[in-house]
């Protein structure tokens, strides 16, 4: 797809979308949850998600006023949310590295880039420094590069890495692989003006160092990315971005993976381009 028209450029029709997935699920169902009765790695999963959020927070600090003035001060609308089908609208052909580029200026262009750039925002790359700026440089708009990239370098620190079970410099022990990977679930504009949309995006999420006696295994988690996307350079680009938890559905009773499983699916199974 290449970037739409501006003059018929149009955010009045708004709505919850899906990401639209293959038919069949090369996992095998839900992701699967290990069982433990450890409170100690419960306690340890908790407290990486806590440090993942906090990490956003901190990359965001000082970045813009209350939404709710935001919105007054550009004279924006806050859509109804209503439910919509899938379009159809095939897969983006261009790249920026391993993340989709060109995005139509539309809404729906501004929603697969929402789910575009959380995959690439959860995703094991920034946990490197060279691989973060990367992706960074291709998420978010251009006025904002280096303060992101200067940011995110205080939130991810050698210490945020060992929390998770990583080196300091972000890679995995030997004989360990690391798992980082976010699936968007559906999106959602909740509020548009001119060339700024925001974006919800709901996600499950996999972290955790898979191996034999890890003591961070692979665990499932749920949350919601919030994006204020404008449109720069032609495409759709992260002004701001938040993270809070939820929703979460109930847990299945899917058993646990081995650590071999794990590592031999992380390996194997590659991701996804999303789009309506």
């Amino acid at each position: 797809m290449s970037p739409g028209d501006e003059q018929g450029y149009d955010y009045a029709e708004t709505g919850q979308t899906r990401t639209r997935l293959p038919d069949t699920d090369p996992y095998g169902g839900a992701p699967r949850r290990p069982h433990r009765s450890s409170s100690r790695s419960l306690i340890t999963v908790v407290g990486v998600v806590i440090l993942l959020i906090a990490a956003i927070a901190f990359a965001n600090r000082g970045d813009g006023g209350a939404k709710e003035e935001e919105t007054a001060a550009q004279g924006g609308s806050r859509p109804q949310a209503a439910a919509t089908a899938a379009t159809g609208t095939k897969p983006l052909q261009t790249t920026t590295g391993l993340i989709p580029t060109g995005f139509p200026h539309t809404q729906q262009g501004a929603q697969s880039a929402a789910a575009n750039y959380a995959v690439a925002l959860g995703s094991a790359d920034m946990f490197s420094k060279p691989r973060r700026d990367a992706v960074l440089q291709a998420v978010i708009t251009p006025s904002r590069v280096t303060s992101s990239e200067a940011a995110f370098d205080k939130a991810y620190t050698p210490a945020f890495s060992r929390g998770v079970g990583l080196t300091d410099d972000g890679t995995a022990p030997k004989g360990y692989t690391f798992v980082s990977r976010t699936s968007p679930i559906g999106t959602k504009v909740t509020e548009s003006s001119g060339d700024t949309v925001t974006v919800e995006v709901w996600c499950s999420g996999l972290l955790g160092l898979a191996g034999e006696n890890s003591t961070n295994p692979v665990t499932n988690n749920w949350f919601t990315m919030a994006m204020k996307l404008e449109w720069a350079a032609g495409d759709w680009k992260i002004v701001t971005h938040s993270q809070k938890e939820g929703p979460t559905p109930v847990p299945g009773d899917d058993r646990a993976s081995s650590a071999e499983e794990m590592s031999k699916a992380v390996d194997e199974y590659g991701g996804f381009t999303y789009a309506r």
